[in-house]
């Protein structure tokens, strides 16, 4: 069995700030870790330490037994039209590589000279291959294909990986690596683009697997699914740290925030004694001015007071992520949304909903059934919208083929939020530019208030940074605050988790609870889906119903085309 241990690791970028500070944390025999933090908290650099990509500036990593990584882009940098052969071989160990790599060069050598020299060398070549286990590991990859992609692993090697999608991609690999040769593996993001019944069949294998698994995921269900301590990357001034929280993800928020408060009370108790120290050597400094003899007591008075300053406040606290959202909405009429036998063409039966001011509805299916086009429709303002609901905010809205009747309540205003929208409207400006001037919903903000509403988003230090130099989460964020303050009623969100880390996800999670009108929205991720009232499935058979709680396992719209 394998382990992983870091130990004192410190990594500096080029400019000379430092990113990782006195990394310590170790991944045990059979241990199945999470590793969280903000994007750009560096993680993935970690990761890269471990496998030796990277060294470190200071510290050491020691680990046992085959390591196995799956990184975030598992196809790229294979070469010109890489196939699902080259796959398989970026991941398998180094010695079958190399192998692999000199029977392909000695198989080009024999097409120029079919000479005994080269075929002595391919000999060889093979021998070696043999030997490093390329045949027995071949075995293995028929099963991979077998069960990821339905074929035998002849009738798929020589595919071009661009014909397979991410899903599949990811699947080959992580079928390979938890059954491969490897006893600890590190996975960057190994949940991203598969579907939530490839995420269950993900976290099934993690659980079961004896292997040393590392991991990087932003999927809070995963997490609490299979993992049994959580490492977290935190930010801190020299370079951020890591605190490992010894249990799952399910107690991991009360020891997070307990952690926090035994900061603040150490800190605390930090101040009153340094302020007593500091109240005792200017009394005998007074002292001292008139009377000799308290000199040396003055003195003694002072270095308690440098020892102590010099020892320092306890670990500070780390600088947490404090995202608050205070989406407004306000009061509207008691329906916010009616549709009478809407049916969106050509995806999905009419169907019947009332959804009440105030709900929170979660609206599930597969990809392709329609889901986002039922939100498109409301965010135009419905089947013959009134002045009233014309939506916040500046998307271009594509008409909505349908029939039947989707119709908003009164004083119901809808904003439209998709992560893959282009925003030329913002490009080139910077949130205190974009905060400043307003548009013909927002007024415009001085410097001092658009600075306080940034900060409720975590976003003042980004004040000055262009839009589009913003990461994932922070666009995301950032163009949420701009429907609260157009004044959106009820919010149809497509897919907002995805792409933001665990604290940006929780942090918009916040700002939902606070917002006082409707929320709709279409997601996959299942820890967020905990927090809504109703759940809207768009079915496998191309009927829309209402469930008591998720459902997750919906196929894809038969359809006949």
């Amino acid at each position: 069995m394998g382990h992983v241990d870091v130990a004192g690791v410190r990594y500096e970028l080029p400019d000379g700030r430092g990113l990782l500070d006195d990394v310590s944390f170790r991944v045990g025999e059979g241990a199945k870790v999470a590793l969280v933090g903000a994007n750009g908290a560096g993680k993935t650099t970690l990761l890269r330490i471990i496998t030796g990509d990277l060294q470190p500036h200071a510290g050491v990593v020691t680990r046992s037994g085959g390591l196995g990584v799956m990184r975030q882009a598992v196809g790229a940098a294979l070469g010109e039209d890489p196939t699902v052969a080259d796959l398989l071989l970026s991941v398998s160990p180094p010695r079958i590589r190399a192998a692999a790599h000199d029977v392909d060069a000695c198989e080009r050598a024999l097409m120029d000279t079919d000479d005994e020299k080269t075929q002595m060398r391919y000999a060889a070549a093979l021998a070696e291959y043999a030997d490093a286990g390329g045949y027995d590991l071949e075995v293995t990859w028929d099963v991979c294909a077998t069960a990821a992609l339905g074929v035998s692993y002849d009738r798929a090697k020589y595919r071009e990986l661009r014909t397979l999608s991410g899903g599949e991609q990811k699947r080959l690999v992580l079928e390979f690596l938890l059954r491969g040769p490897d006893e600890v593996l590190l996975l960057d993001e190994p949940d991203n683009y598969l579907d939530v019944p490839g995420k269950i069949w993900l976290e099934e294998r993690i659980r079961e697997s004896d292997k040393t698994v590392l991991m990087i995921s932003h999927d809070r269900e995963l997490l609490n699914n299979t993992a049994t301590r959580v490492v977290t990357v935190e930010l801190g001034s020299a370079g951020n740290r890591v605190w490992t929280h010894p249990g799952g993800f399910a107690s991991y928020h009360e020891a997070r925030r307990e952690r926090f408060a035994r900061f603040e009370e150490l800190r605390k108790r930090w101040d009153e004694e340094h302020a007593k120290l500091r109240a005792l050597m200017l009394m005998y400094k007074q002292k001292a001015a008139y009377n000799a003899d308290m000199a040396s007591r003055y003195q003694a008075a002072q270095t308690r007071l440098r020892r102590f300053e010099e020892a320092g406040p306890p670990t500070e606290q780390p600088r947490e992520q404090q995202v608050k959202m205070r989406l407004k909405g306000g009061r509207t009429g008691k329906r916010a949304v009616v549709c009478e036998n809407l049916e969106l063409t050509g995806l999905m039966r009419p169907f019947d909903l009332e959804v009440w001011y105030g709900e929170r509805v979660a609206v599930l299916g597969s990809n392709g059934s329609g889901k986002s086009h039922f939100l498109r429709l409301l965010a135009a303002g419905g089947t013959r919208p009134d002045k009233e609901h014309e939506p916040v905010g500046d998307a271009v809205i594509e008409p909505v083929q349908h029939r039947g009747m989707a119709r908003l309540g009164a004083r119901v205003r809808p904003g439209w939020f998709v992560q893959t929208h282009e925003h030329p409207e913002l490009i080139g400006r910077t949130l205190l530019e974009i905060l400043h001037r307003g548009d013909e919903r927002r007024d415009g903000m001085g410097r001092e208030q658009a600075s306080r509403v940034l900060d409720r988003y975590e976003l003042s230090a980004q004040a000055d940074q262009r839009f589009e130099s913003l990461s994932g989460g922070q666009q995301a964020r950032f163009q949420i605050l701009l429907l609260e303050l157009s004044g959106a009623t009820l919010l149809l969100l497509d897919e907002p988790t995805d792409n933001l880390d665990v604290q940006s996800a929780e942090a918009l999670e916040d700002g939902l609870e606070a917002f006082e009108g409707t929320v709709l929205a279409v997601t996959h991720d299942r820890w967020f889906a905990r927090g809504f009232d109703r759940f809207l499935v768009y079915g496998a058979g191309g009927e829309v119903y209402e469930s008591d709680g998720p459902v997750w396992d919906e196929g894809r719209v038969q359809r006949t085309r």
